[in-house]
């Protein structure tokens, strides 16, 4: 496991080199995003108004405090659960090349290959964090479709965000996974001895 700083946007390569477990913390952008943003752009058909290409996306519909037309002052800003959102993840890659997910609670294994095809990883961040994940978020520098709020779009600048772990790598490995059997070989011998 290594210890990784990285800027976002970023290129497939600098995502190919992470590897699930390695500790990683990120400065530049990173966009906001949740359900109906999502549901938006590929049940409704309607295109992103930001460009995702290299983008690090974060499960997330903020608590702010609307200072003025477009412009707002950060509250609390933490993490929802990604799982709910897996069916979204190709076409994030594959449409409009984001790099990397940030959620709660991991991504089932449904993720995996297509994370593994397109050259996409997914963050795996402490839940309970939001008041420190608030702090390493500079500033609310963009807001699309402000007509879902809090579920809009969100373009957020960031310095020290983390420290996250890679959840699932884009060589096929998650640590949900590894998880997962674990638990169910405990399980299995543990019903044995009963």
């Amino acid at each position: 496991m290594a210890a990784v700083r990285m800027h976002f946007p970023a290129s497939e390569e600098a995502i190919r080199d992470l590897r699930a477990g390695d500790e990683v913390t990120v400065d530049g952008h990173i966009i906001g995003i949740r359900d109906r943003t999502q549901i938006r752009i590929f049940d409704q058909g309607i295109a992103p108004p930001m460009d995702l290409t290299g983008a690090f996306l974060l499960h997330t519909a903020p608590g702010v405090r609307k200072l003025g037309p477009g412009k707002y002052e950060k509250i609390c800003i933490g993490t929802t659960t990604s799982a709910r959102m897996v069916r979204f993840t190709e076409g994030l890659g594959e449409q409009y090349g984001v790099r990397a997910i940030c959620g709660k609670g991991g991504l089932p294994d449904e993720a995996i290959e297509p994370m593994q095809r397109l050259g996409m990883v997914y963050f795996a961040i402490v839940g309970g964090a939001a008041a420190l994940e608030t702090t390493q978020i500079e500033e609310i520098e963009e807001v699309a479709w402000e007509e879902l709020m809090p579920e809009c779009l969100w373009k957020f600048r960031v310095k020290d965000f983390g420290p996250l772990t890679v959840g699932i790598d884009s060589h096929g490995n998650s640590l949900f996974h590894d998880v997962q059997e674990r638990a169910q070989a405990k399980l299995e011998e543990l019903y044995e001895r009963l």
